[in-house]
């Protein structure tokens, strides 16, 4: 049942949180619900309230990167189309390198019977 605890030490901090946010305390627990406090151990001293917080500050615009140039989007774009053929020129490479690997070990592996005859002779 440890996890109890801890779920309702979670939800204690949380309410404890959003009440130091907004200020208001009536508005976050049902009509009857009295608030889940987390348990305090025998003889420890119960934690402080936690004290009300200053307004907070307003928040931040977000920041935005400034707009690139035209010749950044062609050059970017030509350097990825550039490393994807690179890449793409490797992967075939390595295909047929694999592929010759794995037909001389087939042929190794056959029997030699000579050259064959024209089948209907």
């Amino acid at each position: 049942m440890k996890w109890i605890k801890e779920r309702d030490a979670l939800i204690a901090q949380t309410m404890a949180f959003v009440q130091s946010v907004t200020g208001r305390t009536e508005e976050l627990l049902p009509t009857g619900t009295p608030p889940v406090l987390p348990p305090v151990p025998v003889g420890a001293a119960a934690p402080p309230a936690p004290e009300p917080s200053p307004s907070p500050e307003p928040p931040q615009p977000f920041q935005v990167a400034p707009p690139r140039l035209s010749g950044d989007f062609r050059t970017e774009l030509l350097d990825r189309v550039a490393t994807f053929r690179k890449h793409q020129e490797r992967f075939e490479r390595e295909r047929e390198e694999y592929c010759a690997q794995t037909m001389a070990k087939a042929r190794a592996a056959m029997p030699d019977t000579g050259p064959r005859r024209p089948s209907g002779t």
